[in-house]
């Protein structure tokens, strides 16, 4: 089930915007058809510009209503009105502004969720320089505290944390449909396993500085990431 709400603060209209040729949509399409594990792709969405997208894709689409569609609704709410196969017994939640993923990391994600017989399986990637360890509150008088306090000063010393990165979702049915009043992640389920991906494997979309970045690696290819990373580091 590909998620692709027409709203969006950060980059208004961006799941049916132009990148490198194609609709955003059409991307993640592209990843959905290509995992051997999926069997049935379809699009939930309240645009109509991503809907003739999908339809141009010759994928089905679902229309999303009104109140699935705003800032507040959540990503199982929708999911759960998409999900209309009632034999289906495994769910995968992509993300449309999601337009580059490793290859492979859906059936990853799905073969991991059938081997392991957890409820859920999501994509991660490292924190990096954003860790938790060295963030920190300013009141306000400008005096600033710790997040978390800690005695770690060098990098290399800092405990691996990851953050999910909008790669995939593969779910159980059961474990979508177990809704908590207060949990907005009880449809993960109980047993929810990780799968890593390297930092900036996965770009997902929501400011105007990471649209281009995906246009850089889609159109340029990951050789001019690397040369533009180069050169910042001689700097």
């Amino acid at each position: 089930m590909i998620l692709a709400r027409a709203g969006s603060k950060g980059l208004p209209g961006k799941n049916a915007m132009l990148l490198a040729g194609r609709p955003m949509v059409a991307h993640t399409i592209a990843h959905a058809r290509h995992a051997s594990l999926i069997t049935r792709v379809l699009v939930s969405t309240d645009c109509p510009c991503v809907r003739r997208a999908a339809e141009d894709e010759g994928v089905e689409v679902i229309d999303r209503p009104s109140e699935l569609a705003g800032d507040t609704a959540t990503v199982d709410a929708a999911a759960r009105h998409a999900l209309t196969d009632d034999a289906a017994p495994i769910a995968v939640l992509l993300y449309a502004n999601a337009p580059i993923r490793p290859p492979g990391l859906i059936d990853r994600a799905v073969r991991t969720l059938i081997e392991t017989g957890a409820d859920s399986v999501q994509s991660y990637a490292p924190v990096g320089k954003y860790h938790p360890f060295w963030e920190v509150t300013i009141d306000g008088a400008g005096r600033v505290a710790p997040f978390v306090p800690n005695t770690i000063y060098r990098r290399q010393d800092l405990p691996p944390v990851y953050v999910p990165d909008g790669g995939v979702i593969a779910v159980r049915r059961e474990s979508l449909y177990d809704v908590v009043e207060g949990q907005p992640h009880a449809f993960l389920g109980r047993d929810r396993r990780g799968i890593l991906n390297e930092a900036g494997a996965v770009v997902d979309i929501d400011t105007r500085q990471d649209f281009l970045m995906a246009q850089l690696i889609l159109s340029e290819g990951a050789g001019a990431l690397s040369a533009m990373a180069d050169s910042h580091a001689r700097r």
